[in-house]
């Protein structure tokens, strides 16, 4: 979940949701859902769906990486509610930090790229242990090192980046055992590129947001790598983003 460029830390919460929610409405009412096979999340996804029951994912947008068949998304944004029903998903209108299902109820959660959008990220935490069954699988991507901070992080809206052994001990705290790990995301190594673009979402949204969804969308799912894991949490001196296959304790 994230705001409009450049200005997410002088939010507050309740104004960084409505900025949220604002961006995110105008963000998918005029582009088609992609489904998770097209991702290179899809081959992790498949190898856990034989063993998963009841599945949720939280903040997928059009974008989810689960199938949409017997999962249950939450997303903030009513567009994307809308138009994951209207393929046939089961989706409603939520947030991360109260999510609308009782505890222990699924054996599968997903929450990529949304907790280091939220103010509250031990109350995101909280929510998708206290969802998950014992055992479940939570598979969870967040940003690392505060240090690298750049201009890429306040354009896409995030609040902070994590140390990683801050973020182990975190997930720890919440019952996630991280079980293997791979580097995941891809931040633009232009600085003019991240200028560019800065300037477009703020000065014309509509046209940026149509060659984003139209053009470079389709060009970086052509253009994915293999996501390679390691056991536990891998070497992140030189990553910059982490996808986590955790397990509920």
């Amino acid at each position: 979940m994230h705001a409009a460029p450049g200005v997410t830390h002088a939010l507050s919460a309740e104004q960084l949701r409505d900025a949220n929610r604002h961006y995110y409405d105008s963000l998918w009412s005029g582009v088609r859902l992609i489904e998770a096979h097209r991702f290179n999340t899809w081959p992790l996804v498949k190898s856990l769906l034989p063993r998963s029951g009841s599945r949720l994912e939280v903040a997928p947008g059009l974008r989810p990486r689960l199938p949409l068949e017997h999962t249950h998304f939450v997303d903030l944004s009513g567009p994307a509610v809308r138009k994951l029903r209207a393929r046939g998903a089961s989706a409603v209108v939520g947030l991360i930090t109260s999510l609308p299902f009782a505890d222990a109820a699924f054996d599968l959660v997903c929450a990529l790229d949304v907790v280091e959008h939220v103010d509250e990220d031990a109350a995101a935490l909280a929510e998708l242990s206290r969802v998950a069954k014992p055992g479940a699988v939570v598979l969870c991507s967040v940003p690392l090192h505060p240090a690298r901070w750049t201009a890429f992080d306040d354009l896409v809206g995030h609040r902070r980046r994590y140390e990683p052994e801050r973020l182990a001990s975190m997930l720890e705290k919440h019952r996630l055992e991280i079980e293997r790990s791979a580097v995941y995301g891809m931040q633009p190594r232009s600085s003019t590129l991240l200028h560019l673009a800065e300037w477009w979402l703020t000065h014309q949204r509509e046209r940026a947001l149509w060659w984003y969804n139209r053009v470079f969308m389709p060009i970086g799912l052509r253009f994915q790598k293999t996501l390679h894991f390691g056991a536990g949490l891998i070497e992140t001196a030189e990553v910059d983003e982490l996808l986590m296959v955790c397990r509920r304790q």
